[in-house]
């Protein structure tokens, strides 16, 4: 097996995870590049982190909890949470934080289903299969009937889907997956055609975060956007995922 096979074949968010560190990107295959933020994801909750947290209300579903520091903080806080993710590395290192995490597609059947008082979409994963609107159907099925969804998104103006890989910038590659990168208004949209309405919105550290509740029935579905230009390349430091 060639040298280029095998960083073909790798999986750049694993070793990452295992190490703590970077560099690690989202990547097209026009060769844009999104930092991703590995060292805040492997640290303990910041200042952002906790604002999401203090308005977490009963049981707590972390969808996409990478390597666990919103779901460990929770835990031990002496809280109701699990984490769910697709990445074993990921979930291996929630649990080793002391948190309850599946390896477990939130589009796969779920402990507790309609139960979760709160489900989040932290980190980006409000882009989470490619397709916003069918993420937040989706939840309307976990979800409690009185439960909330707290979601991060861009402080951009942006409703983007495409193809990524994540990528190590040294020839790491994994595979395709489809994912969508979502700003306010965007985010808005999308809870509407998904049955949810935008309440609180908050802005802390450059990141930005929307409280999203049950509507009684979704909205019609809007015609679907048309595709976003490409932005400039971000610079080498991580930003946001």
């Amino acid at each position: 097996m060639t040298a280029a096979t095998t960083a073909w074949r790798a999986d750049p968010y694993a070793d990452a995870l295992r190490t703590g560190r970077g560099p690690l990107y989202l990547g097209r295959d026009d060769g844009w590049l999104l930092p991703l933020e590995v060292e805040r994801w492997c640290d303990a909750p910041d200042p952002a982190d906790r604002s999401v947290l203090e308005r977490c209300r009963g049981s707590v579903l972390d969808i996409g909890c990478g390597p666990g520091r919103l779901v460990a903080a929770l835990a031990a806080d002496g809280r109701r949470a699990m984490g769910i993710d697709v990445s074993r590395e990921a979930v291996a290192r929630a649990i080793g934080l002391g948190a309850t995490a599946l390896c477990r597609s939130v589009f796969d059947p779920l402990p507790a289903e309609g139960r979760w008082d709160t489900a989040l979409l932290i980190d980006g994963n409000i882009g989470i299969g490619g397709d916003p609107t069918a993420l937040l159907r989706r939840l309307r099925r976990v979800v409690s009937r009185s439960g909330r969804i707290v979601a991060e998104c861009l402080a951009v103006d942006v409703d983007e889907r495409c193809q990524v890989r994540v990528v190590d910038g040294r020839g790491g590659r994994g595979e395709r997956f489809p994912w969508a990168r979502v700003g306010g208004p965007a985010l808005a949209a999308h809870a509407a055609a998904a049955g949810w309405a935008v309440g609180e919105r908050w802005e802390l550290r450059g990141r930005h975060f929307a409280a999203l509740a049950r509507q009684s029935s979704p909205s019609p579905l809007p015609p679907p956007a048309p595709p976003s230009p490409a932005p400039p390349a971000p610079s080498a430091s991580p930003s946001s995922r």
